[in-house]
């Protein structure tokens, strides 16, 4: 993975090489930061690279920050002006994941949240699939139960939570499988190690409510709305059984990262008829078309970079 040229940090767009942070920093040393996750798409019929939701990505970005106690004295609409002139100094010509993170950067010793300084870097990197085997991914259920809203909250993308999804995924690799599936503490399917998930079942969508320890996705959003306007599949949000993945008919993980991914196989066991099935492959179809910004019902959803 090829290191950025520019960052945005303390204020302004410097050299990658002068992004850097004291071993001393709050943040560092305490997970005390909130992150974001932004992809851009590059166009190549109308050499137009485009942001996707950037202005939901920051709100959720801000409400995250708002969870630590911190202070960020941008607007959404700001946050986007500064991401466009960021990927407009890289100059990217392909598809790019954008990292905007804001941090409580004092360097001091001592566990809190409040009379910190924040502090808000971002920057960018060209990036393909996040989940390789994206079309017929094989996941396990994970042994370790997701974080409770009560413990550390799973809607805010707070760095230090991610030591849960790192566990899921490392175990779970290191088994021989490309991704976990993760229950609450009662048992009901959560999310992946880091994305969404959704099941198909007698035709219509389902996918577990955000009252289950999940990031209210963006991805997921947009899947949902694809799939009641253009497909005319209903969707449900409730708690879904852990029993329920092995009998669905379809199962599908979302999020930034890994847009669509098509699971067909869960602890050795077929989803489906084990191949990706039809509801997935037309969404994946439809969703790579509206994040290019292919589809003008849906252009509101895409920022032009140049």
């Amino acid at each position: 993975m090829s290191l950025p040229k520019f960052a945005y940090f303390k204020g302004k767009i410097v050299p990658f090489s002068e992004a850097k942070v004291s071993v001393m920093t709050h943040a560092l040393n305490y997970g005390t930061a909130v992150f974001g996750g932004i992809r851009a798409y590059w166009n190549e019929d109308k050499q137009q690279l485009f942001l996707f939701r950037p202005l939901d990505h920051y709100r959720r970005l801000l409400n995250s920050a708002k969870l630590l106690c911190m202070n960020v004295e941008k607007s959404p609409e700001e946050l986007t002006e500064v991401t466009k002139e960021l990927l407009r100094a890289e100059g990217y010509r392909c598809d790019v994941y954008v990292r905007p993170l804001v941090y409580k950067s004092e360097e001091v010793i001592g566990v809190r949240l409040h009379d910190l300084s924040d502090d808000l870097t971002i920057f960018s990197i060209p990036f393909d699939r996040y989940v390789t085997n994206d079309t017929d991914a094989h996941v396990t259920v994970s042994s370790w139960r997701r974080i409770d809203d009560n413990a550390i909250p799973a809607r805010g993308k707070i760095s230090g939570a991610y030591v849960n999804s790192a566990l899921i995924k490392t175990d779970a690799m290191r088994a021989g499988f490309d991704e976990a599936l993760v229950l609450t503490q009662d048992g009901h399917l959560s999310e992946g190690s880091a994305e969404n998930v959704f099941i198909v079942r007698d035709g219509v969508l389902i996918t577990p409510p955000v009252t289950e320890n999940i990031l209210e996705g963006i991805t997921r959003r947009s899947v949902m709305e694809l799939a009641q306007n253009e497909l005319g599949i209903p969707v449900v949000e409730r708690p879904i059984d852990r029993t329920e993945i092995y009998i669905c008919d379809e199962l599908f993980l979302t999020g930034t990262a890994a847009q669509i991914t098509a699971v067909t196989r869960v602890d050795h066991r077929p989803v489906g008829s084990g191949k990706m099935g039809p509801v997935t492959s037309k969404l994946r179809e439809l969703f790579q078309m509206a994040v290019r910004g292919k589809l003008p019902k849906y252009s509101h959803w895409n920022v032009a970079v140049y």
